[in-house]
């Protein structure tokens, strides 16, 4: 595997909203094209984007569409009761005509394309990357299943495309609806019927996660992905001297604070979206020390490489770690 280099400074975009239509009773789909005309970073399937919103907000959003489709980003974005400020402006201030700063495409979540089958679990909003990677495969003519589940069908987002795929050829698409069903997707079942060859992905709520995870012990770890959508709301408990080697500085991260905490209160400017350790916008090259990993991007492989940390939850477990900032 060859060294992991520090990612290069992305130059921002400028969006504007071209449409808003409803794919499910609180899920709207958005398609932003770029406000200047000019080109818009190539990416790949599974991939996100991190928008800028109002309220100094930035939200990490899955694009939907295939890579193949140059001239927009589609988003999907659910009205989370919840919601932190994010979905909440976009079901409800949004309009056909804004613009919006962005971040380019970044993956972690990729798609390995020359897989000898493919097989998808998603949950939820959990289709959004999925459907963008089984528009790739269906572009290069590589087979593919899907497991789909909702709590009912109204909530289910982008049905329309997901029977066109399954009326195209038939077998492929497996929808799965809570209150149809009287229980929930059988997913240690399902999982147990896909050949041990195949990449596997899922893509929900923790709980299906963790059910999936669990599933898929048996299989090659390269063979398993997933993406999660919330974090650990881990962080670090040791204090530890943080060091950027390129600037020159160091500082002291305190038991329970994160690395991008302290470096933001120096005046240190770091990309950032998620803040919970779930989109990869902060990771980091490591130069020396070993991580305390408290994200939910890195793969287990990664983690023990000590090569990669994301600075917005995880920590040290030595007195000093140097990063390549």
């Amino acid at each position: 595997m060859a060294e992991p280099q520090a990612r290069a400074v992305a130059q921002p975009l400028t969006l504007r909203v071209d449409a808003i239509r409803m794919v499910a009773e609180s899920v709207r789909a958005v398609e932003l094209v770029s406000a200047d005309g000019a080109p818009l970073p190539p990416f790949t399937a599974g991939a996100h984007i991190n928008l800028k919103l109002p309220g100094d907000l930035s939200r990490s959003y899955s694009l939907t569409n295939g890579p193949e489709m140059r001239d927009r980003y589609v988003i999907a974005v659910n009205r989370d009761a919840a919601s932190r400020g994010g979905s909440a402006y976009i079901a409800e201030r949004l309009q056909v005509g804004d613009v919006l700063p962005a971040d380019p495409p970044h993956n972690s979540f990729p798609l390995f394309e020359d897989a000898e089958r493919s097989a998808f679990f998603a949950g939820g909003i959990g289709i959004t990357p999925i459907l963008a990677m089984i528009r790739r495969l269906e572009a290069l003519g590589r087979p593919w299943s899907l497991f789909y589940a909702a709590r009912s069908r109204a909530s289910a987002a982008f049905l329309d495309a997901l029977d066109r795929l399954e009326a195209h050829q038939p077998g492929r698409v497996h929808l799965h609806f809570d209150d149809e069903a009287g229980r929930v997707m059988p997913l240690l079942k399902l999982a147990m019927t896909i050949p041990k060859a195949a990449h596997l992905y899922c893509c929900g709520p923790s709980k299906m996660i963790e059910t999936f995870k669990a599933s898929a012990g048996w299989r090659p770890p390269e063979h398993v992905h997933v993406e999660h959508f919330s974090g650990t709301n881990a962080r670090p408990t040791e204090a530890f001297t943080v060091v950027l080697k390129r600037q020159g500085k160091e500082f002291h991260v305190p038991a329970g604070q994160s690395i991008m905490d302290v470096l933001e209160a120096n005046g240190i400017a770091v990309a950032h979206s998620c803040r919970e350790g779930v989109c990869g916008t902060c990771e980091t090259v490591v130069l020396e020390g070993t991580c305390d990993h408290k994200d939910n991007v890195l793969s287990a492989r990664e983690k023990d490489s000590n090569r990669l940390i994301m600075i917005c939850c995880s920590g040290a477990k030595t007195d000093r770690l140097v990063l390549d900032i």
